[in-house]
């Protein structure tokens, strides 16, 4: 009778084990930068924290309206997009840094333009208001003495950009777009010349938040959160090969070829993360912020200061 007593009890603690993990939620997209939580699911670091995470694609111009439904607790995001999110009140908090872009993010052109400020009266294909790419684009064009209203813009996702440029669409003579995707425009030149990225305008960056509530009620969710994250990190130092085929399977890609995709950014460890939220943070929102507010993206700033909790990253 022991063996069996024994049993019940063991698959009662498992029950237990099961039943204290914390759900939660993430929205995201298929990001080279965002691989590492596909990573801590994966490779079961978000369960062995005590999470159970379901992780959803969600498009960036989507996932506030999935934080403001409920639908999730928390997403993967640029710096700049917690600022749109908070000043259209939806109230997020980020904890963490994910990744840097080094030429992960860029701008392609058709033959014929030599330079940014030749795109004057083009037409130039860029995700909806309020995500990556058109911020990018409005970043790109202000420091060439051009704003959002010299172009035409066309609303494409980073995938349909990509595409678009590769097959010759004859209305496009730009597109802004993100790995995976830019790495399929550098394999056929012919379809057009990568003319800028984030190695030549450096300000793409990505962050990890979750909405106030979500945190004041799980602070012991989030640190886990945090502590899978940068465990993923260790894990792909430690046994690269294995990383790179479980996040490159996500995003259909050979772990050859995620591998190549990721030598265009930085994942950021939890010093680097120390590091940036020491000041790089703050002074970069607040060079956004004005942008964004001068290119109509938002009617006002949101209080900075309350967009960060850095208590998790220590």
């Amino acid at each position: 009778m022991k063996r069996p007593l024994l049993a019940l009890a063991l698959a009662a603690l498992c029950f237990t084990a099961q039943a204290q993990e914390t759900k939660v939620a993430v929205g995201l997209s298929g990001w080279t930068g965002f691989a590492p939580l596909t990573l801590a699911k994966e490779a079961g670091l978000f369960r062995k924290h005590g999470l159970d995470v379901s992780l959803k694609k969600i498009p960036q111009k989507d996932r506030h309206l999935a934080i403001a439904s409920g639908d999730i607790q928390c997403a993967a995001t640029t710096v700049e997009t917690w600022i749109v999110w908070n000043a259209n009140g939806v109230a997020t908090t980020q904890i963490f840094q994910l990744d840097k872009s080094f030429g992960a993010d860029g701008m392609v052109v058709k033959p014929g333009i030599q330079s940014i400020r030749d795109l004057k009266g083009k037409t130039v294909a860029a995700s909806a208001p309020g995500t990556a790419p058109y911020f990018t684009l409005a970043w790109m064009l202000s420091k060439n003495g051009l704003s959002l209203k010299d172009v035409n813009i066309v609303n494409l996702e980073p995938q349909a950009a990509a595409n678009a440029m590769i097959a010759g669409t004859a209305n496009l003579d730009a597109a802004m777009t993100y790995e995976p995707f830019l790495s399929a425009v550098r394999a056929k030149p012919e379809a057009g010349r990568i003319i800028a990225t984030t190695l030549d305008y450096p300000m793409v960056m990505d962050t990890f938040g979750c909405t106030p509530k979500f945190l004041a009620e799980n602070p012991k969710a989030a640190q886990a959160l945090a502590n899978a994250y940068f465990d993923a990190l260790e894990m792909i130092k430690a046994d690269p090969k294995k990383s790179f085929e479980i996040m490159g399977a996500d995003v259909k890609q050979t772990g050859e070829q995620f591998e190549k995709s990721q030598s265009f950014l930085r994942w950021q460890d939890r010093a680097a993360n120390q590091k940036f939220f020491a000041g790089e943070h703050a002074a970069f929102s607040k060079e956004a912020a004005d942008l964004l507010l001068a290119a109509g993206i938002i009617r006002q700033i949101p209080d900075l200061s309350r967009l960060t909790d850095t208590r998790f990253i220590k």
